[in-house]
């Protein structure tokens, strides 16, 4: 369960990086509050998450969700550019999710 809350956790810092470009350097009302919301709700299941999970193990994999798909989405969402490099390193980023999720009981 641990591991879930910590994928919903990664997912909302995703949302809630996205969220920044939206409010418009926080002028804009709705997206602000939706940024708000989504960071609130990434920090507290975060904190549920490492009641059970290694801490630095749980930051690694909440930061690395967060940084590959707000790279991932940069690219599809703000045109941002989808070169090699960017692409290889934001896959060595989810290829060290995946090792600590492995070697993490």
């Amino acid at each position: 369960m641990a591991w879930v809350l910590l994928l919903l956790a990664g997912l909302l810092e995703v949302a809630w990086a996205v969220g920044l470009k939206y409010t418009d350097g926080f002028t804009r009302p709705w997206p602000t509050a939706a940024t708000l919301v989504a960071m609130i709700g990434s920090v507290v299941l975060l904190a549920l998450a490492v009641r059970t999970l290694p801490l630095g193990t749980a930051y690694a994999v909440w930061t690395g969700i967060g940084t590959a798909g707000a790279v991932l989405l940069g690219i599809v969402l703000f045109h941002e550019p989808a070169t090699f490099a960017r692409l290889f390193f934001a896959g060595l980023i989810v290829a060290g999710i995946a090792g600590l999720k492995i070697v993490t009981a």
